[in-house]
């Protein structure tokens, strides 16, 4: 069968989860979504809180990954022990609580493997390497398929892990730069790509923030908690259209929403 996965850019604030909140249900409807990952990390703009979560879910979400802002909002730690479908990155250090991949039910007796990966590249040099913690996940388990959310900062860092993965992973894409690429492919062995998903939020922002305070924070002044920018929002996702038989994609397209 061809199963149809939708990825959603980064949710920025309580704009953001409200636009995707209205917008996903007719979008999984509209492109007959069988499966939907979406960033959350920054529903609460530096994380994410566990009534974001249970919203998020009820608009149609099946996993919720993270990132960087993980741990941003401390209220989620004990919704994401319970629930398995909220995902931090798994090459977080071993102590961290929560889990970083699982092995989901998909439609017609497939499994789908759901992997949140954060990179090391001008962020933080405590994570385990995500390349070999990915060897690592994919000898543990079987799944029809193998999706991957790596949260980076460096686009070489994920092409790199693409090409790493092609072959063995059905679907790649980074988030956490908020910004749409056009690179949209489908790999020589199979795995779909896309540099960065984009975001979910105000649209007449810096990434998802008032533009005012990310100019202030180049002008060198004084720290400030960033906070979401008002203003009208847009939905940024990509549609990976896979072959269970094969295991391979088929196509990659965007499907983002212009508020």
């Amino acid at each position: 069968m061809e199963l149809r996965v939708l990825a959603i850019g980064d949710v920025v604030g309580e704009s953001g989860v409200d636009f995707l909140c209205r917008h996903l249900p007719t979008l999984r409807r509209q492109y007959d979504i069988h499966f939907t990952v979406v960033n959350g990390e920054n529903a609460a703009s530096n994380g994410l809180m566990p009534q974001q979560a249970r919203d998020i879910f009820s608009a149609g979400a099946d996993v919720i990954t993270m990132g960087n802002h993980t741990w941003g909002k401390r209220q989620i730690v004990d919704e994401m022990e319970r629930n398995p479908y909220i995902l931090r990155p798994a090459n977080y250090t071993s102590r961290a609580p929560g889990r970083g991949w699982g092995i989901f039910d998909g439609p017609r007796g497939t499994t789908i493997r759901v992997v949140n990966l954060i990179g090391r590249c001008s962020m933080d040099s405590n994570f385990d390497n995500p390349f070999t913690k990915m060897d690592e996940i994919l000898k543990e388990g079987d799944a029809t398929l193998t999706l991957v959310d790596f949260h980076a900062e460096a686009t070489s860092e994920k092409g790199a892990m693409a090409w790493y993965l092609d072959g063995r992973a059905q679907a790649l894409w980074g988030t956490h730069t908020h910004v749409p690429t056009a690179d949209i492919q489908v790999f020589p062995k199979g795995l779909g790509f896309v540099t960065d998903l984009g975001m979910t939020g105000p649209t007449q922002s810096v990434i998802g923030i008032h533009p005012s305070q990310a100019i202030n924070r180049f002008l060198g002044g004084l720290p400030q908690r960033f906070q979401p920018a008002d203003g009208p929002c847009g939905m940024d996702g990509v549609l990976f259209t896979i072959d269970t038989n094969t295991r391979r994609c088929l196509s990659v397209e965007r499907v983002d929403i212009d508020g």
